[in-house]
């Protein structure tokens, strides 16, 4: 166990151009101290991930962090094989509480909006406290969502698998029986209908939503977006809601090519300066393997104003708390060149973005991986102040209605406005 974690850190800094960025090197330090006085016994796999996520908190990054290496793969396996998971989709409000969203899987229920008091006699606030120790992300708000996102993960690698739960919500005790469905963070992925999605709403406004930037026929995303656009221009569009709240990244060439390409009318650029470390294999010009270098981004796209498709009309661009990554350098792109203007909750990710992450660290005892960033990109504009998304129009969303966002939109007098 302490080979792996001499192996985390190594891996880090060697990978890493700053590894205490958003830890500060104290902090850092002392993670990795209390992870190692842990470690003195031997232990499951399961076991030394919870003492070595316990680091994922400290590192205030959502690319960093030591993680299950395929947990999509073993959660699949594992309700393949018979195994059940924690019952419900949930959320956890800006009170800590944790409510019931949906059944496992996105079906309804009619427990949805309740509290969730306590699960086989724990309180609900120790078990988010202790789940939430293992959690990557940027920020807390940003983990309380990736952890409600993931909460039965997070319930079955901390307290193992169940075949049924008795929770309290108020004065109600629950009996319920752990599910098989495939959760919806799974199941959002497989499906190219449910990570895209177009529709005209009324006045002539368009929604796009794009889920992801990972998709792996990029041509089918880019004759959906085709597509949609075509739509916008036969409809006399004035108006075009992009929505990324649940956008956990990707590839950027995804949202420049399929949607930048018809709503930039002047160059733009994804990022301005950055600092990365040096890869074997990776080396330029003057740089040898381990260096740290520090440059600026002199790669201008250059806009396409005359292509039959392009849109002239308002555009805003939805952001959430799971908005990430790619996803981050899309907002900042548009918010910066002044595309479209950033519509939500902010205060939840960083927007000076790490990058490049390399999955290649598998921990040589217990399989883990950590996961780690080789470079970090500041947005177009330079600025690093304010360090969080901050939308232009600040809009609270709702877990239990995901088009109370888009109404408020159209409701506000920027929308409005000619």
């Amino acid at each position: 166990m302490q080979q792996d974690l001499q192996f985390v850190r190594d891996a880090i800094e060697s990978t890493h151009p700053e590894p205490a960025l958003r830890s500060g090197q104290q902090a850092y330090d002392q993670a990795f101290a209390t992870a190692r006085g842990k470690l003195g016994q031997p232990m499951s796999r399961d076991e030394a991930w919870r003492v070595l996520a316990g680091m994922n908190p400290v590192f205030n990054d959502a690319h960093l962090g030591i993680v299950f290496p395929d947990w999509r793969a073993e959660t699949r396996a594992h309700l393949q094989e018979g195994g059940k998971l924690f019952p419900f989709e949930v959320m956890i409000d800006g009170q800590q509480r944790l409510r019931i969203v949906d059944a496992l899987g996105g079906g309804t229920t009619a427990l949805a909006g309740r509290e969730i008091d306590n699960i086989n006699g724990v309180p609900a606030a120790r078990i988010l406290r202790e789940l939430g120790a293992s959690v990557h992300g940027d920020t807390p708000a940003f983990r309380n969502k990736l952890l409600a996102r993931r909460f039965w993960l997070y319930y079955w690698k901390t307290y193992g698998a169940m075949e049924r739960f008795t929770l309290q919500a108020g004065a109600q005790v629950l009996e319920v029986p752990a599910a098989s469905a495939l959760p919806l963070a799974l199941a959002g992925e497989e499906s190219f209908e449910q990570a895209f999605r177009f529709r005209m709403l009324a006045g002539g406004v368009g929604l796009l939503t794009v889920n992801q930037f990972a998709w792996p026929d990029k041509q089918r995303f880019y004759d959906f977006t085709e597509r949609a656009f075509a739509t916008l221009r036969d409809a006399g569009a004035q108006a075009l809601l992009i929505d990324v709240r649940e956008n956990g990244g990707g590839d950027d060439d995804m949202w420049k090519t399929g949607i930048l390409r018809y709503i930039a009318d002047k160059p733009y650029r994804n990022g301005s300066s950055f600092v990365k470390k040096v890869l074997e294999g990776r080396a330029g010009p003057g740089e040898k393997a381990g260096d740290v270098v520090t440059g600026n981004v002199d790669s201008w796209v250059q806009p396409e104003p005359t292509h039959p498709l392009h849109f002239s009309g308002k555009v805003f661009v939805l952001v959430g708390d799971l908005t990430y990554s790619s996803a981050i350098l899309f907002s900042n792109t548009v918010q910066d060149h002044g595309f479209a203007k950033l519509v939500g909750a902010g205060g939840y990710a960083y927007v000076r973005q790490t990058g490049g992450i390399q999955k290649k660290h598998v921990l040589p005892n217990t399989g883990l991986e950590v996961v780690v960033p080789r470079f970090v990109l500041d947005r177009p504009s330079g600025k690093r102040e304010p360090a969080l998304v901050r939308p232009d129009i600040v809009l609270a969303d709702d877990p239990f209605d995901r088009n109370a966002l888009v109404r408020a939109l159209l409701e506000h007098p920027a929308a409005a406005a000619n």
